[in-house]
């Protein structure tokens, strides 16, 4: 088995320098010479090695360069590297809010909301009750609200753009499967290019918030579920299924996948999963695959 070692850093901070490289073989103990994705943003290096060692040479390479902003990753090379298949969470994700505390910020308890969020993202307290108890707080919030907050408040991750125009040009399918709400993750997907989304219902009455959420919710299990499905609907081996996230309730999914990529993460979902991204943006996810930055669409 040929692994494969990559470096990433963020395209606003490039790190990966020469001596970089030089210190990387070095620790790999491999003769390849390093493929260069990026210039000083990304490169990867094939290493003669049995898979098992791949849990080892992520740690001695983050080990080497735990003062730099770089992110490492030993990985399977072959004929699954690129996917085929492709679920992410939105939420400080795809975009770099969460979208319920900015629904509380309109009501002026946005504190109060946003301290349960991260409780539930860092797997302190159930998901499914955590969601039905920030609901609750939003009631009598007009539902337009959530189209206002999208041109005004809400931003795109950096990156994510040209992840989804690349991999869709290499004919994967992508799917945005969010524990948040279709009023955002419909808008949102259509502006990054989904194919599909997943996502809450929040209950209306009178176009306004009725502080209930449609059963049932799209919590940790339907994510899971979401990318079983398709992965059977499309013929796919695990292999060509990769899946990103941040929250305690991407865990299950990203442990499905054949690549479970934790974006700038919860400690607990970066500690399980099989890649973590902290410094690189969302392009980072096509480096991971192989792709150079002049295959990049978009």
């Amino acid at each position: 088995m040929t692994l494969v070692a990559t470096l990433i850093a963020n395209p606003d901070r490039p790190a990966i320098t020469g001596a970089v490289l030089t210190d990387a073989r070095a620790i790999l103990g491999t003769e390849h010479p390093p493929r260069l994705l990026h210039h000083g943003v990304a490169a990867e290096c094939l290493v003669d090695a049995p898979i098992g060692q791949a849990p080892d040479l992520t740690a001695r390479l983050r080990d080497a360069f735990a003062g730099e902003p770089i992110d490492v990753a030993v990985l399977p090379a072959g004929p699954h590297r690129r996917k085929r298949l492709f679920l992410a969470d939105m939420d400080s994700t795809m975009i770099e809010q969460e979208c319920i505390d900015e629904l509380a910020g309109v009501l002026g308890i946005k504190s109060e909301v946003a301290a349960i969020t991260e409780r539930a993202m860092r797997g302190e307290v159930a998901f499914e009750p955590a969601l039905r108890q920030r609901v609750a707080l939003l009631k009598g919030l007009p539902a337009s609200v959530a189209d206002d907050l999208i041109a005004t408040r809400i931003t795109l991750m950096p990156g994510g753009r040209t992840l989804l125009a690349t991999m869709k040009a290499h004919g994967a399918r992508t799917c945005l499967v969010s524990g948040g709400f279709s009023v955002f993750t419909g808008p949102i997907a259509k502006t990054l290019g989904f194919d599909e989304t997943r996502a809450n219902r929040l209950d209306l009455v009178d176009g306004q918030l009725s502080g209930t959420v449609a059963e049932p919710i799209v919590g940790a299990e339907a994510k899971r579920a979401t990318l079983l499905e398709l992965r059977a609907r499309l013929g796919l081996a695990i292999e060509d299924t990769m899946a990103v996230g941040d929250g305690a309730n991407d865990l299950a999914m990203l442990a499905e996948a054949g690549l479970g990529v934790a974006f700038r993460a919860k400690p607990a979902v970066a500690a399980a999963a099989h890649v973590r991204i902290e410094y690189g943006d969302l392009t980072a996810l096509l480096y991971l695959q192989g792709f150079s930055a002049a295959e990049f669409v978009g």
